[in-house]
């Protein structure tokens, strides 16, 4: 019987070290132990276990805390595995209808263990790959046709040809794990739950292209997946599988791990590269494009993580194995970031060709509290909002650009009726604004402007040609900044305004926010007939703005509130209503 722990960020901030703790505590002795593996995806069931018992059978436990996992661990000296903490079936949902190739090491192998992800079958792909040669590991991936899955979707073999094709005796694989969109957390997750599976990819893309040097660009605000990368590297190093002459074959490799600021603009390659070489991460024109003039100036294919993760198994399986998954345009599979007002948050990984529908509702359960369904938001701060009327849209690239959002990386954030459009407009154009590098104008002044706009109609302050100017501030963005970031940027907000614009309008006409978030547009009232005078409320309070006298109904100041919510969480009687715009009790 094997008990793997979800050991990954998500898993140890919802108390993972505790449950490690009742595990090993109550398994000292005996021959039991403990596997730390990664995040399986399941992230709104954390701290998870997943017992694997003798006859191959699974059995998943989650929301687990050390008295639970005190009380799973005598269960399982006894033969007979408890039925408290198990994942209903319903939860399981999750894990059907998902194809994993990314993640389908993640929470099974231990990635702080290359003899794990040896035994996984790990690294049979790089020895085939050595064995075929450049020329037929790249008409492989252009028989898989694999696409970029950092954003732009790009064809990676033809990536990969550039850059072979480019005459240098030094020449650079980079990975793109900078990870910046709000929301997202693939990459990490991948990182730091097999982080072999990437290194992998990426040597054989140095078979590919002849390079000799992998680079992994990876923000500094992942530790776990930094400390677990220069484990792997570390032995791989120690196992001969790195360095000079590989496995005999007469090809060397090496990596070196550059940790960056976090800078949302370093997600563009060419700023990539700039932060790489020691300068401020700025994007240049292109061309010259990486695969002619990279990093240190030399031919550089630069892929992100996900991408990387997915070449192994197609050097494994065959190309038409993973063409056969998806769309005529996009191919295989696709690693999405639920996040939101989703009932179950987590990783999923399924094939291009589904409906958005498909994951928030056949696979996440739907919404929190079976509430309506607004929106879901795709592509982070460079993507856009696509209405609950057209979730039926099919994922792959063309589809998803034609809703006026992008792909991205994967993040999808999804958003109920209690959601404020404009508010989620500003909350982007807030990020993109701070975020821009300031090389372009556009960029640089137009964001700014954007977001002053956006201000001023959520406060109750906006005119009604506030939208036209939106609308053509955030066309002219997008043909006229520098770089990709820069080109969608609006997309959040020309999204929000071409499927609620009657939101933006009842702020702007009505001064009132339907959805009852924008502070200025909204007061808080007691309900006298409903309250009970217990004081609870203005004892919470923190601006005192709440007064009255024991078991007599109290009152709000409007001018004192802050809105800030405090009341409304305390009150046991629900006494306090939001009042929008121009509204009467």
């Amino acid at each position: 019987m094997r008990f793997l722990l979800g050991y990954g960020s998500c898993g140890i901030a919802s108390g993972a070290n505790s449950v490690l703790e009742g595990l090993s505590e109550c398994f000292f002795g005996t021959e039991f132990t403990v596997e730390k593996v990664g995040c399986n995806g399941l992230c709104f069931a954390e701290p998870i276990v997943e017992v694997i018992c003798d006859d191959g059978e699974s059995v998943l436990y989650g929301r687990l805390n050390k008295q639970s996992a005190v009380k799973l661990a005598e269960s399982a000296k006894t033969g007979k595995l408890m039925q408290e903490n198990r994942l209903s079936d319903d939860e399981l949902r999750f894990l059907q209808g998902q194809k994993r190739i990314v993640l389908s090491g993640c929470g099974k192998v231990d990635p702080e263990s290359l003899d794990s992800y040896i035994e996984n079958g790990g690294y049979k792909a790089l020895e085939r790959a050595l064995s075929m040669g450049s020329d037929k590991i790249i008409e492989e991936i252009k028989i898989s046709g694999l696409r970029g899955r950092g954003g732009a979707g790009f064809p990676t073999h033809i990536k990969w040809q550039a850059a072979k094709n480019s005459q240098s005796d030094e020449k650079y694989i980079v990975c793109n794990a900078d990870e910046g969109d709000p929301g997202a957390f693939m990459d990490r997750a991948v990182l730091e739950g097999d982080p072999h599976r990437v290194l992998e990819g990426m040597m054989i893309s140095g078979i590919a292209i002849g390079a000799h040097m992998g680079v992994i660009y990876v923000r500094a605000e992942y530790p776990l997946a930094v400390k677990r990368l220069k484990k792997a590297i570390g032995e791989l190093r120690e196992k001969g599988l790195l360095g000079d002459n590989i496995l005999n074959s007469g090809f060397s490799f090496d990596f070196n791990i550059m940790m960056g600021a976090g800078a949302f603009v370093c997600g563009e390659e060419t700023a990539l590269l700039a932060s790489l070489s020691g300068n401020r991460g700025m994007p240049v024109t292109k061309p010259p494009f990486p695969a002619q003039k990279g990093f240190r100036k030399q031919p550089t294919n630069i892929n992100n993580v996900e991408t990387f993760a997915n070449v192994s198994w197609i050097i494994e399986n065959g190309g038409e194995a993973f063409a056969s998954m998806g769309t005529e345009g996009s191919k295989g599979t696709k690693v999405f970031a639920l996040a939101g007002r989703v009932k179950r948050g987590g990783l999923v990984e399924v094939p291009m060709g589904l409906t958005i529908n498909d994951i928030v509702f056949g696979i996440c359960g739907g919404i929190k509290d079976d509430a309506k369904v607004k929106a879901v938001q795709m592509g982070g701060p460079s993507g856009g909002c696509i209405p609950e009327n057209m979730l039926d849209t099919v994922i792959d690239y063309e589809n998803i650009a034609r809703t006026g959002a992008i792909m991205g990386s994967g993040g999808m954030i999804v958003m109920d009726e209690k959601t404020c459009m404009v508010d989620m407009a500003k909350f982007f154009m807030d990020f993109t604004s701070k975020e821009s590098c300031g090389k372009c104008v556009p960029c640089r002044i137009g964001t700014t402007r954007m977001l002053e706009i956006l201000e001023r109609i959520a406060n109750g302050k906006g005119e009604e040609s506030d939208i036209d100017t939106l609308v053509e501030l955030g066309e002219s963005i997008k043909t006229g900044a520098l770089c990709g970031l820069g080109n969608s940027a609006p997309n959040p907000v020309l999204t929000t305004i071409k499927y609620f614009r009657n939101e933006y309008e009842a702020h702007i006409k009505e001064k009132c926010c339907p959805a009852k978030k924008c502070t200025a547009l909204i007061r808080y009232s007691i309900v006298k007939d409903l309250c009970k005078g217990c004081s609870l409320c203005s004892r919470k309070c923190p601006v005192e703005a709440i007064s009255g006298q024991i078991k007599s109904p109290y009152e709000i100041d409007a001018e004192k509130c802050v809105r800030c919510g405090q009341c409304i969480a305390t009150c046991r009687f629900n006494a306090i209503k939001i009042i929008s715009g121009e509204a009467k009790e």
